[in-house]
């Protein structure tokens, strides 16, 4: 098969090197890609929202399965545009319809959803411009802290925690009234603060069946300890060792099988990932978002620990035949650090030359920010760098690993946090 996976980031590049593993994949290829993805694909210079070019190149390149590994082209219809389009409605493309993709796209939709189906999640109000002050009347009654989020897409920057009204007042405000997060922001979640411990849950659908994927808990803030500004991720590990069997069948019976239900009874179509981000909330899972793809970093840690061969499950969602399926899991603990460009979350500058030492086995680096430049060097390109995942039995010696390998990566003003996981060994 000739594959398109699209996307440039560190969960692709996870996805380019194990979807090159498949015995079904004959040519992959990654757009627009990056440094790391050239080393198992054939990058092409194309952007995931233009879906003409990606018409023209699947046609021209008969591609024969397409894989939207970020939210973007989901969130904007290339699942509707590839069914309703005749030239294109025999590929398969492994993510949700439009709808589908919503449960990412609207926060308010994805609030709706839970609430219908009795998924358990934070008490909610929806806000924008027309009910503004009934919003700050909400604000000054609710408990501290509070959270707030953009109800679109925002890059992950989107959700905010404040520690006093005044504060939230003042957020609400320049989120409705500022467009802080431009029209991402237009409306805008108030959400009940839960406090206790998150986790990451994914499951791959056909729409109708699933399978449970391996668990993760990634690490937002920038510094150790878990303090500083939100990132898009500075590292991960899988699996949970809080997420016991017990913790898991409450995942299941009240969060995965009602979501999945849900989308049936809804009428929605979906064939592709979903990722729960969840809290653990003294022994009760409760949902804090939908994701319509894997996470980033933890796909990093979680598909290195898969042990199928992917497009053959990618063959049985297309198919709706994902039943006859068994995931197949390795016991190894995988972490992974993640690598960035100092003054990220922030500014950050670029075009620093990277040098890679020899990796130990069981040690993997995905790139994420790297670029070749004119005199082809690879070099840093974003505020997420690389990606080191180190693989173990135990988890301390998976990040000692991990630690290995990150020393051997050599560019200036590297930053990375030393604590991954520690808080759960």
């Amino acid at each position: 098969m000739n594959i398109l996976i699209l996307g440039s980031g560190g969960r692709e590049h996870a996805f380019a090197w194990k979807i090159a593993q498949s015995k079904w994949c004959d040519k992959l290829f990654v757009a627009p890609g990056n440094a790391g993805t050239a080393s198992v694909a054939t990058n092409v210079n194309m952007q995931v929202s233009d879906f003409a070019a990606i018409e023209k190149f699947c046609l021209e390149n008969k591609i024969e399965m397409v894989l939207p590994a970020g939210e973007e082209s989901l969130v904007k219809g290339i699942y509707d545009y590839f069914l309703n389009n005749k030239l294109l409605k025999h590929i398969p493309v492994i993510g949700p319809s439009m709808n589908g993709a919503q449960m990412e796209g609207s926060k308010a939709f994805a609030k709706a959803f839970m609430l219908r189906h009795n998924i358990p999640t934070a008490a909610y109000k929806e806000i924008t411009q027309q009910n503004f002050e009934e919003g700050k009347k909400y604000l000054l009654n609710s408990p501290l802290p509070i959270v707030l989020k953009a109800d679109g897409l925002a890059a992950g920057k989107g959700v905010l925690i404040c520690t006093s009204h005044e504060e939230a007042m003042d957020e609400l405000s320049q989120m409705i009234q500022s467009a802080k997060f431009g029209d991402a922001s237009s409306k805008v979640v108030i959400e009940q603060f839960l406090k206790g411990i998150e986790l990451s849950v994914f499951v791959l659908t056909d729409g109708k069946n699933y399978l449970l994927l391996p668990n993760a808990k990634d690490y937002k803030r920038i510094g150790e300890g878990d303090t500083g500004l939100n990132t898009g991720g500075m590292g991960a590990i899988s699996p949970v060792p809080f997420a016991t069997k017990e913790l898991m069948q409450k995942v299941e019976e009240k969060i995965i099988r009602p979501t999945i239900e849900g989308l049936q009874k809804d009428k929605i179509v979906y064939k592709g990932f979903i990722y729960f981000g969840l809290i653990n909330v003294a022994g009760e899972p409760f949902v804090i978002e939908y994701n319509c793809r894997m996470g980033d970093p933890e796909t990093e840690a979680v598909l290195p620990r898969i042990e199928n061969d992917l497009i053959g499950l990618f063959k049985a969602v297309a198919d709706e035949k994902l039943a006859e399926q068994t995931l197949h899991e390795s016991p190894k603990v995988a972490c992974t650090v993640v690598l960035a460009s100092g003054g990220y979350p922030n500014e950050f500058e670029k075009g620093f030359e990277i040098e890679i030492a020899e990796l130990k086995t069981d040690t993997i680096v995905f790139h994420a920010g790297t670029k070749f430049n004119e005199q082809n060097k690879m070099v840093t390109a974003g505020g997420r760098v690389m990606m080191v995942t180190a693989l173990d039995d135990n988890l301390k010696r998976a990040l000692n690993k991990a630690m290995a390998a990150v020393s051997g990566i050599a560019f200036q003003k590297k930053y990375y946090r030393k604590d991954i996981g520690l808080d759960v060994c």
